[in-house]
């Protein structure tokens, strides 16, 4: 065994792949999902649905907050370098840098929950989660930009 060898060695390797596979998305036709913000209390709740055989790749998050699979099935990422095939309703817990790849199995129903200084879209996208340029959605869940020609 390596003394290179760390603990948080499957996270980086998740992230990374979770990366390439963003990257090979990005040259597909984008999905925007159905998303609703709710703010309230000093919380913030994300509620995201997607359709049965959607893939998304989600940001990098700054803060630990609830992910709540409300309903359907989907295969995601666990952070651990594990993907788990999970059906709702089902709550964890999502740790700081977490990034993920979330595939809805079945339509799907999903919400993340955060406590937050935010009170608007904006401004709780740039205190929960990494400024990515490479990602494919602006706050909100908004499509950012078009799929990108592959050129061989």
């Amino acid at each position: 065994m390596s003394d290179a060898l760390t603990i948080d060695q499957p996270l980086e390797l998740m992230q990374q792949k979770v990366e390439a596979l963003q990257s090979e998305l990005a040259k597909l036709p984008q999905y925007q999902p159905e998303t609703k913000h709710y703010f309230h209390g000093g919380m913030y709740c994300r509620e995201v649905f997607r359709h049965a055989g959607v893939l998304v790749v989600g940001a990098v998050h700054k803060k630990e907050h609830f992910y709540l699979i409300v309903s359907g099935t989907v295969a995601i990422t666990d952070g651990e370098g594990n993907v788990e095939e999970i059906t709702g309703p089902h709550l964890f817990q999502s740790k700081p840098g977490t990034k993920r790849a979330v595939y809805a199995v079945t339509d799907a129903l999903c919400m993340t929950f955060h406590a937050i200084d935010a009170t608007t879209v904006e401004a709780a996208e740039a205190e929960l989660v990494e400024l990515e340029p490479s990602s494919m959605y602006a706050p909100g869940n908004l499509i950012k930009h078009d799929a990108q020609e592959v050129l061989t």
